[in-house]
């Protein structure tokens, strides 16, 4: 993918991850990119040699300042995505969500340098109806939710207090090569992993609920254009526009992987969202956002890929 930026100098925030690493790759030809990560989750292996790499964590003062001096555009997107993680560690997620976010809008405000946040539709929690719009009600459910909903407020009170460029960038569930690791893409992974080793693909409750899923490329478009907009100082939905159940899911990346593959119901997890489906009207009108990548043809890349990777990062 062509980035519509050039000659910048960019901090990539979590850039060995699974969205960072692939905005690293569309950035690196044509701008100075650095990377600071503390490999928590990520992996040296996603990062090209021409990239600057500062280690170290977004609470780590020096580290931060390290990384952001000089830059121009800021995407932030190192986290801990892990609704469970919240749930048992709200204090330290809460550290990184929120406080490790917070620095990074900060030492922005220092440098003038515009800031790409990834939030997240957890903010949105169990919605009334769906399509989800970006003016419909915020309540989380999850301490992880909770968290970035502060981040997504926050950015936006940067550019109306102080004049910040700022874009809040609301993922549904992100999947695609290197998402193996990632929270946004958990249940296809296992699926696909599970299905390819003849395993029956587990769901929770019946399989009515559905998901967004959007592909981690057409992720790194909507990061690429807010990067360039003129309409700062809000939030845009990141999804396709379209859902699809558990229970289909299954059934495709069944016949995508050509085995046969029972499914085991399990009992509902407690708090499951029963539908997430974005409205990107907002996105498409402000950001020329326009998802390009099917859910089906996504799928089929992920069963490739894991077809020549069993083990993925294992």
């Amino acid at each position: 993918m062509n980035a519509p930026i050039s000659d910048q100098t960019v901090l990539v925030t979590g850039g060995a991850g699974f969205i960072g690493s692939h905005l690293v790759d569309a950035l690196h030809q044509t701008n100075e990119v650095r990377v600071l990560d503390d490999f928590s989750s990520g992996h040296r292996d996603n990062l090209p040699s021409d990239v600057t790499l500062v280690e170290g964590t977004i609470l780590d003062e020096h580290a931060v300042r390290s990384a952001t001096e000089g830059v121009d555009i800021i995407f932030h997107e190192a986290a801990v995505v892990d609704v469970g993680a919240s749930v048992e560690r709200p204090l330290e997620t809460h550290g990184v969500n929120c406080t490790g976010g917070l620095t990074i809008l900060d030492r922005a405000r220092d440098e003038d340098a515009r800031v790409v946040v990834a939030s997240s539709a957890a903010v949105y929690g169990q919605p009334n109806h769906v399509p989800v719009t970006e003016d419909d009600p915020l309540r989380p459910t999850s301490p992880y939710g909770l968290q970035k909903l502060a981040l997504d407020r926050y950015a936006t009170m940067y550019h109306d207090l102080y004049g910040l460029e700022t874009v809040a960038l609301r993922y549904f569930n992100v999947y695609g090569r290197r998402g193996e690791a990632s929270q946004y893409s958990g249940v296809i992974d296992v699926f696909v992993r599970r299905s390819l080793e003849g395993d029956p693909l587990v769901i929770f409750g019946d399989g009515t609920q559905t998901r967004d899923f959007v592909h981690v490329d057409d992720v790194v478009q909507a990061n690429l254009l807010a990067a360039t907009t003129d309409n700062v100082g809000t939030a845009y939905n990141v999804g396709t526009g379209d859902s699809v159940s558990i229970r289909d899911l299954a059934s495709t990346i069944s016949e995508l992987t050509e085995r046969p593959t029972s499914v085991q119901f399990e009992p509902a997890q407690p708090g499951d969202i029963a539908e997430s489906e974005a409205d990107i009207t907002r996105a498409r009108r402000d950001l020329g956002f326009e998802p390009t990548v099917s859910l089906r043809d996504g799928l089929g890349k992920i069963v490739n890929e894991r077809k020549k990777r069993p083990t993925g990062y294992e």
